[in-house]
């Protein structure tokens, strides 16, 4: 959208307000007509209230004013629609663009949306360190392998119910690469598992529905079988913790080689110990951070990382950094699978006001998965209020015509030319088999292969939902009138905007000659002031001040005198030269306005003087002088001939008993 099309915009309809009455005029009663449109009181109010930005009460002078400038913008939304304007593609691209922004609202159950950005603010509160036993399974999956991945996990839940260990039930069940040993290959070396551990998250930090699973179960308890898009999890909740929040800490990094003997490590651990020893008895950690550190990166900057949330570092590091309280507190050195550590606390955001991440926690929830059950409980809502057959033979139909060609994107609906009945109605409308082969067509993709009945069957729940919404957002006008009166101000502001750029602002800038002949009737309107033609000095070398003045004196050029003072490496002499207006700069107002020189000035270890070549009379701006004066009153110009042209073209009738009673 074009910047300051969006601003005059949204500067005008900025809010709805609804105009009940005014006295005892009624808001159906027709205020005028103008080319021959009626235009109702209640339009008119509305438009008159929200540009009535302070509120005031209305009187006669303010309503007058505003009356006409009323007529004037719908006489040019006239002349926009006479000539085309809204049938133009990018019109109607542009307008589009506003109405889905604006209808957003209406897709959205903000009683839903609300209670998200509460659970999210709550749970913000609260770090979180799990471990899982994972058993993969599709989104997409079949019942039947929905319920084997379920009935593996139940199994594993039972052995630790029954006194299992953990670890012991991750090694055999859990699918997730990362928490086994992997044995060393060409490609990486050993990799010692986590044993299911997934470290300290936060809130969005996860898949909501791992989220939840964690969230609602207790430390050290088991949760029953978790499912996300990603499988089956069972989840242990190891640690609570208040908020780390987004934290910037600086270390002292000593790493560990790879394949690290005993003798190694231990080696690397004195070290460490001897590093801390140094910061204990007063080293700066900054000095210790050049002269030690292995993270070179960091320790050009003092050992500064970047800041940091707590999924984003190892848990061993994260627990330590828990510890410090103040800025400039340090841990003591702590290891993890890279080396030692010693960390120091540089600076930690917290949780603010509600107020304050409302807007933030708004976005964040609608891009995340939880953000679907606004959308679902809209769809719930439309739903209801039309209601829906379904006709499931119709669905499964589709189960012999579909072929595994959909998973490669080519599939064609030709291939359900014969499936010729309704799928499902929406109130009285019915949708066919055959919007669905179309729908299925359009919207198929390359993919991993699967289930054929399972496929269908979620695409048939996508193609109602979506056919719900869209009757709904066809509606919107009718249902909603607000949205209706937005709308039509947001069509006719985009329809005068572009309209007023060819009268008015764009032909300004390229009506040349237009412009000129304006100037010409006019140019007795811009003039200068009287001024000064004048230099001012600025001299860094006391020593070079007189011989200055000797070369002004002689008349040298100010490009051969900067030559003859200043040097490649010596800039003894700024020289700043033109016609000084009042107000233009403070030495020159403060100084005698006759030929010659000034006194000296000091002002910041130089010497500054002017040089006055002589005082000019007020005269005529040149029209490249003026140009942005100049053009702002041509384009006044054009709008006062545009606006007379259009009224006499247009007729224009006030009811005036009608607006005595507004008065």
């Amino acid at each position: 959208m074009n910047s300051v099309k969006g601003i005059i915009l949204l500067s005008v309809f900025v809010c709805v307000s609804v105009f009940s009455s005014v006295g005892q005029v009624k808001n159906d009663e027709v205020l005028m007509t103008i080319a021959g449109n009626k235009v109702l009181v209640g339009e008119f109010m509305n438009i008159y209230q929200k540009n009535n930005v302070k509120g005031e009460a209305i009187d006669k002078k303010s309503l007058n004013e505003y009356l006409d400038l009323f007529i004037n913008f719908k006489l040019k939304v006239k002349q926009a629609e006479e000539l085309g304007l809204d049938t133009v593609e990018t019109f109607r691209n542009e307008l589009n663009g506003y109405r889905e922004q604006l209808a957003k609202p209406y897709f959205t159950d903000e009683a839903t949306l609300n209670r998200l950005i509460l659970e999210a603010y709550d749970r913000e509160k609260t770090d979180l360190r799990a471990s899982h036993i994972f058993f993969k399974l599709k989104p997409d999956a079949s019942p039947e392998d929905t319920l084997a991945a379920f009935k593996k996990a139940s199994a594993a839940r039972e052995k630790l119910m029954q006194g299992a260990s953990f670890e012991s039930v991750v090694v055999e069940f859990s699918e997730d690469p990362s928490s086994k040993d992997r044995e060393a290959t060409q490609q990486h070396p050993f990799l010692k598992g986590n044993k299911g551990d997934l470290g300290f998250f936060a809130v969005f930090d996860m898949v909501y529905a791992f989220e939840n699973g964690a969230w609602n179960t207790e430390i050290s308890m088991i949760s029953k079988p978790v499912r996300t898009e990603y499988g089956y999890h069972l989840i242990k909740v190891t640690a609570r913790r208040p908020a780390l929040g987004k934290v910037t800490v600086a270390h002292i990094f000593l790493a560990i080689p790879k394949n690290a003997t005993a003798e190694d490590s231990s080696r690397v651990n004195k070290r460490i110990d001897s590093v801390y020893a140094k910061l204990t008895s007063g080293s700066s950690f900054e000095e210790l951070v050049r002269n030690y550190s292995d993270d070179k990166g960091s320790a050009a900057k003092g050992g500064v990382l970047p800041a940091f949330g707590v999924n984003r570092m190892v848990p061993e590091f994260v627990e330590a950094i828990y510890s410090l309280e103040n800025v400039g507190d340090y841990t003591k050195p702590i290891l993890t699978t890279y080396g030692w550590h010693i960390v120091k606390l540089i600076e930690r955001k917290t949780q603010r006001p509600l107020d304050e991440e409302r807007a933030e926690l708004k976005q964040k929830v609608m891009k995340d998965s939880r953000g679907e059950q606004t959308r679902q409980v809209v769809i719930a809502r439309i739903r209801k209020e039309n209601g829906v057959t379904e006709f499931p033979e119709a669905k499964t139909a589709f189960y012999k015509v579909v072929t595994d060609s959909i998973f490669l994107g080519k599939w064609h609906a030709t291939l359900a030319k014969d499936l010729t009945g309704t799928i499902f109605k929406i109130g009285n409308r019915a949708y066919r088999q055959a919007d669905f082969a179309d729908y299925l067509e359009t919207s198929q993709r390359k993919q991993e292969k699967q289930g054929i009945d399972a496929y269908v069957d979620k695409k048939y729940t996508d193609f109602l939902d979506e056919s719900l919404m869209k009757l709904e957002d066809s509606q919107l006008e009718v249902k909603y009138p607000e949205f209706k009166t937005l709308m039509g101000e947001y069509r006719d502001g985009i329809l005068l905007f572009d309209l007023t750029d060819q009268k008015v602002w764009s032909k300004a800038v390229k009506d040349t000659l237009g412009l000129d002949g304006f100037y010409e009737k006019n140019k007795n309107n811009y003039k200068w002031d009287t001024r000064l033609d004048a230099s001012i000095y600025t001299v860094t070398d006391p020593k070079a001040v007189q011989k200055v003045k000797n070369f002004v004196k002689s008349g040298l050029s100010d490009a051969d005198l900067l030559k003859e003072v200043n040097s490649d490496t010596a800039q003894i002499l700024t020289i700043e030269t033109q016609k000084f207006s009042r107000k233009d700069n403070a030495l020159i107002d403060s100084i005698a306005w006759t030929p010659g020189f000034s006194g000296d000035v000091a002002a910041k270890g130089n010497t500054v003087f002017v040089y006055v070549r002589k005082a000019l009379k007020p005269e005529v701006k040149q029209l490249n002088e003026a140009k942005g004066l100049v053009t702002a009153d041509y384009q006044n110009y054009l709008e006062k001939e545009w606006i007379a042209s259009l009224r006499a073209r247009y007729p224009v009738e006030v009811n005036k008993e009608v607006l005595a009673k507004i008065k």
